[in-house]
């Protein structure tokens, strides 16, 4: 049997230290607090931290809107240069995704809001938003 196609030859990283490593995340706590909450998924299934990844597997990573595909190329021990990631991994999320999360984020971002400070209405307000309600009536009391 050739002993190169066994799993122990195949080289393999933990997928909290690659997805760090490729930059998909600041720190490598947070990779692996993504995978403890179930964000991240390889083959489908939410995976701890420790899981490991070969080249070939498919890492799904859940954001808002948007759940990113990526195929590992390679593993990683130590984080690379932004230039040098397209080496080790290959985005295969759809661009129509992408651009429908981007639609759905600048949705959110323009939806009003209420000012900030507003607090609670004063006695004053209060009584005003109740003459609204009422038709114009003051309440009776």
């Amino acid at each position: 049997m050739n002993m190169d196609t066994t799993p122990e030859a195949v080289p393999a990283e933990r997928v909290d230290l690659w997805l760090w490593a490729v930059r998909r995340f600041k720190t490598r706590a947070l990779a692996a607090a993504a995978c403890r909450r179930g964000q991240i998924k390889v083959a489908g299934r939410p995976v701890k931290p420790s899981r490991l990844v070969r080249p070939g597997d498919r890492i799904e990573i859940e954001q808002p809107f948007l759940t990113v595909v990526l195929e590992m190329k390679a593993p990683l021990k130590q984080r690379v240069a932004a230039k040098l990631v397209p080496d080790f991994c290959q985005d295969l999320t759809p661009p129509e995704a992408i651009a429908l999360a981007d639609q759905m984020r600048s949705a959110v971002r323009s939806a009003p809001r209420r000012d900030p400070g507003m607090g609670r209405p004063t006695k004053k307000e209060r009584r005003e938003l109740d003459q609204l309600g009422n038709g114009g009536e003051s309440p009776s009391a």
